[in-house]
């Protein structure tokens, strides 16, 4: 009888895994940890920004990876999670800062699918939040 050691077990994959999972992502898009995020995000990935512009893989990781396109700080508020056997979608408020200062806070949404064992994102979707102009009632 073969046994499995704790470290050599699967990890069990629940909402809290796929939590972990995009914060995993999003650190390494701040620190442009391309090795990370190369193998976070599907051959077929594609995100809609809050601006609306769309951008397949390629383009996007190379942005990031040149700076081109460079986040400062992502924070999550609660991250939401949907989960079925091999497909999860994960949405939550996010708070981005660039390195000009500019601040915008959109919901984030995410999918992820399992490619022969591995979790990659597939597609995320951002829309702006838009903030309440000086004196106006929120």
């Amino acid at each position: 009888m073969v046994t499995s050691s704790p470290s050599q077990l699967p990890p069990v994959v629940d909402a809290s895994f796929f939590r972990k999972l995009e914060r995993e992502r999003t650190a390494a898009l701040v620190a442009q940890d391309m090795e990370c995020t190369e193998r976070l995000h599907a051959p077929e990935y594609h995100l809609v920004t809050p601006a609306g512009k769309s951008f397949e893989r390629a383009a996007y990781l190379a942005a990031v990876a040149s700076g081109e396109l460079r986040y400062v700080r992502w924070e999550h508020e609660h991250i939401e999670v949907r989960l079925s056997a091999g497909m999860a979608i994960v949405r939550y408020k996010a708070s981005l800062e660039f390195p000009s200062g500019k601040v915008i806070t959109c919901w984030h949404t995410d999918s992820y699918e399992s490619r022969a064992g591995q979790w990659q994102a597939v597609w995320s979707q951002a829309t702006a939040v838009p903030q309440p102009s000086p004196g106006e009632l929120a």
